[in-house]
């Protein structure tokens, strides 16, 4: 994977940089696994905007992602990997032994042709799902289930990495891309090797075109706003708008938002940087 940046031709060509499309290997998604995809333009059921800054942008279809990795000891052929609009990741489909098609989350390094497992008795390599009890103490992993059968919900996005760093009682110990240091049960499944598409934090716009494109609008800053739709907002001149807060009041730098008596406290052994 790697990125291109672009001559000075235009002032959307000035400061754009993109990624290469080099590992994709099929434009067409398969038709078995994908349904349309209605966008709300940030509206609920009543026509209310309750989101702002959301609206317009290109069509998109739903690829079905097989988080679950439940066909345990079926191996399944990578026939193509592939661009999906709805996440900064790429996909790969695989064909099982026994005629089914899934996509999953494509890792890094991943071939098309190379053949990967699921379960307890699938070797540790790239690709590979099986239960952390598992998996060799210091491999980097993703796709973490955070409770056994309820498919992957941490470390799912381009670049991230997860490491398996110790092991106590039932609990594997994990140390998450924030930071965090957290137990997660044994019997959690998790993915071998780091997500792909590891340049895609380098990437740059260039224009604010393709934010509209992505669905994105324009959003204002509170400062700029009058008193009667933002804390910050209003004064004469340009006012610096006070303590930064949120358009609710809840402050913006430093206030911990964190449940002081959630459950998963427990089993987090080292806040986030």
């Amino acid at each position: 994977m790697a990125v291109r940046k672009f001559k000075p031709t235009t002032p959307g060509q000035r400061h754009k940089i993109i990624g290469t499309f080099e590992e994709i290997t099929a434009s067409v998604p398969e038709k078995s696994l994908v349904f349309g995809k209605r966008s709300s333009g940030g509206r609920n059921n009543v026509g209310k905007m309750t989101m702002r800054y959301i609206g317009g942008g290109h069509k998109k279809k739903i690829r079905i992602i097989d988080f679950k990795r439940n066909k345990d000891g079926v191996p399944a052929v990578v026939k193509t990997i592939e661009y999906d609009p709805n996440r900064s990741a790429r996909i790969a489909l695989l064909f099982y032994a026994d005629g089914e098609k899934r996509y999953i989350i494509a890792p890094n390094g991943l071939q098309v042709g190379s053949t990967l497992m699921s379960g307890e008795n699938a070797a540790p390599e790239i690709g590979n799902a099986l239960p952390l009890q598992n998996i060799p103490v210091g491999t980097v992993i993703h796709n973490i289930e955070l409770r056994p059968g309820q498919g992957a919900a941490l470390v799912r996005s381009a670049g991230n990495f997860a490491q398996l760093t110790s092991r106590e009682g039932k609990y594997c110990v994990i140390k998450l891309p924030s930071g965090e240091v957290r137990q997660i049960l044994s019997t959690c499944k998790a993915t071998i090797g780091s997500v792909g598409n590891s340049d895609h934090g380098l990437e740059s716009s260039g224009k604010a075109g393709r934010s509209r494109w992505l669905g994105r609008r324009p959003r204002n800053r509170g400062v700029v706003m009058n008193p009667v739709d933002h804390p910050m907002g209003g004064g004469e001149g340009r006012a610096s708008g006070g303590h930064p807060r949120s358009r609710k009041g809840l402050y913006a730098k430093g206030l911990k938002t964190r449940a002081p008596k959630k459950q998963s406290s427990k089993y987090i052994i080292e806040r986030r940087k």
